[in-house]
């Protein structure tokens, strides 16, 4: 902040904006389709079940379609690429054939348990038959194919500087891909929308700041508040 700006901005004390605040009516039943949507989006069935019971709210999409998502996304946080690979098929053989990159990550999302599971001369038969093929074809999936061989090399692979493969996160970055075509193939938004309206909360201050000195919302998750730096 440069000399001089802080007083050129309008400050609104903690009493006044929490007021401003509270003036802002917004109706519980769109709160409560809101959380429909994030708990059937992400899949948490039982949760979208006892909600809908305890609030009256009806979920956006079929929840039945929804276990077979969960199950495909569980199939993969578990290192099962097969087994979510024949669920697709089995809900909609287009979505695998209709996106060549996200085909590709499950094979990338196969090698990579073979490798953890130190399967090593599997991994780099199906490295050779199934992904060499691919990278051939398309110059991105061949530096993806290079990175992820490399896991090879190293007698304990955790330390190599591509060991983020074997992250968690790995597996859930690919069943997120996924879920995302699942959803899409459905005809339902890939992405909840909660996370969509933080986003825009962010933002909006951001915005504000150029014009007033307010408290800030600095924790989303439980919602609290930061005087402004006097």
């Amino acid at each position: 902040m440069r000399k001089g700006e802080s007083s050129a901005r309008k400050e609104i004390k903690r009493d006044e904006w929490e007021k401003r605040l509270n003036d802002v009516k917004i109706r519980k039943e769109d709160m409560n389709k809101l959380i429909m949507n994030f708990l059937v989006t992400e899949g948490y069935v039982e949760a979208a079940e006892k909600f809908q019971l305890e609030s009256g709210t009806e979920p956006d999409m079929d929840l039945g379609t929804t276990t077979d998502r969960v199950a495909v996304r569980t199939a993969i946080q578990y290192g099962n690429v097969e087994a979510a690979i024949e669920k697709v098929n089995d809900l909609n053989p287009e979505i695998l054939d209709m996106n060549p990159q996200l085909y590709f990550h499950l094979q990338q999302q196969t090698l990579i348990e073979l490798i953890r599971n130190g399967k090593l001369q599997e991994a780099l038969e199906f490295a050779q038959e199934e992904l060499a093929p691919r990278g051939e074809e398309n110059h991105d999936f061949l530096e993806e194919v290079e990175r992820t061989v490399a896991l090879l090399a190293f007698e304990d692979p955790s330390t190599c500087p591509v060991g983020e493969f074997l992250d968690i996160s790995q597996r859930q970055k690919t069943a997120s891909e996924l879920n995302a075509a699942i959803l899409t193939s459905q005809n339902h938004e890939k992405d909840p929308k909660l996370p969509n309206l933080l986003k825009m909360l962010i933002w909006a201050q951001a915005q504000l700041d150029e014009k007033l000195r307010y408290p800030h919302i600095t924790d989303i998750v439980n919602a609290t508040m930061e005087d402004p730096i006097v």
